[in-house]
């Protein structure tokens, strides 16, 4: 994604003529905790549930720590190469400029922090799918699929509160004061690099994170 003005504006940019549409771009992150936290706590409950009497636990932890490592990994992947990939056609600009363009376009609007449930809920459901059809199918290891997702949910929760955090509150720790310094140089200077908002784990592997010379 190519550098652009930054809108400052305090009046968010408006994406749709239609009220009801518009409605939809924007959400309160305390939206996002009611709706992901109580889906992760549910199925690591689901789990310890369906556990027959004697049966040992080890893979309830094992895959809930299993989805948050997946979760890192689908949050680089999809901010790399779904959120910032550059498409030609003047539709398609638009479309993935509604995604995440307006986002850098006014990083600190407050209601375009975190996804929108109309978004990420049938994403939630897609991951559900895949995870039953590879953990629970071809793996055969069904007992997994709800841990691993609770994990997974949760990783995501994290991330967007992350996110929130960096533009919006006041960072303490050295953890968080980094975090905050490597997602606004992200926006600001290398649009390019520095895809990791909750780590920048990905970006070491893949090799998208400048030296601190570079910065």
């Amino acid at each position: 994604m190519n550098h652009m003005e930054i809108n400052h504006s305090p009046e968010p940019i408006r994406l749709f003529k239609s009220d009801f549409l518009e409605f939809f771009t924007h959400i309160h992150p305390a939206v996002v905790v009611a709706i992901w936290l109580p889906v992760s706590i549910f199925f690591l409950a689901q789990s310890l549930v369906s556990l027959p009497a004697g049966a040992p636990a080890l893979h309830i932890p094992a895959g809930f720590l299993a989805g948050l490592f997946v979760w890192t990994l689908t949050e680089y992947l999809v901010h790399r190469f779904v959120f910032h990939y550059e498409p030609r056609s003047e539709p398609m600009k638009r479309f993935f400029f509604l995604f995440h363009g307006v986002h850098h376009a006014q990083p600190q609007c407050k209601t375009r922090l975190v996804m929108p449930p109309v978004v990420s809920i049938p994403g939630a459901i897609l991951v559900h799918i895949v995870l039953s059809l590879i953990v629970g199918g071809l793996l055969g290891a069904p007992q997994w699929v709800a841990p691993v997702f609770s994990g997974f949910v949760l990783g995501y929760l994290v991330y967007d509160m992350i996110h929130y955090a960096t533009h919006h509150l006041p960072m303490r720790g050295r953890l968080m004061k980094y975090l905050k310094r490597y997602h606004m140089l992200h926006h600001f200077k290398t649009p390019e690099k520095r895809y990791g908002v909750s780590s920048p784990l990905w970006d070491l592997v893949f090799g998208t994170a400048p030296g601190e010379q570079n910065d």
